[in-house]
């Protein structure tokens, strides 16, 4: 068997992984960009902090952004804390979030890396739906 064959599953073509962020949401990289919806809507939940804002641009993606700072903890407790954010934010934006809009996850300390996983989806579905209001 040939290397190329040994890494063909079931995802297709050797060496395609899924993506960490959904197809239609595109991750926000540039401090602009995290200030700009720092100006918009938020809202706090137990697990971490949305924030939103529509960018009236004519665009139709969905953007997102993640960040956490070291009052999270250290260097594994913040990986681990945006790990899930980010699977909260593939499961739920596709289908709860608006084109063209820009979202920001912010964790927090101790509990986005140890909160139930089922417990903040429902938590990202209700501040959705608060922020969109």
């Amino acid at each position: 068997m040939k290397p190329s064959e040994a890494t063909q599953g079931t995802l297709g073509n050797a060496g395609e992984t899924p993506p960490a962020v959904s197809v239609c949401l595109h991750v926000l990289k540039k401090r602009t960009d995290f200030l700009a919806c720092n100006k918009g809507n938020y809202r706090g939940v137990k697990g971490f902090v949305l924030q939103a804002r529509d960018r009236q641009d004519g665009t139709t993606d969905i953007r997102v952004g993640f960040t956490c700072s070291k009052k999270v903890g250290n260097a594994v407790a913040r990986n681990r804390a945006k790990r899930r954010l980010r699977e909260v934010a593939r499961l739920t934006l596709p289908q709860m979030g608006r084109a063209g809009w820009d979202y920001v996850l912010i964790g927090k300390r101790e509990v986005t890396a140890t909160r139930d996983f089922q417990v903040m989806l429902s938590d990202m579905k209700y501040a959705l739906k608060k922020v969109h209001e």
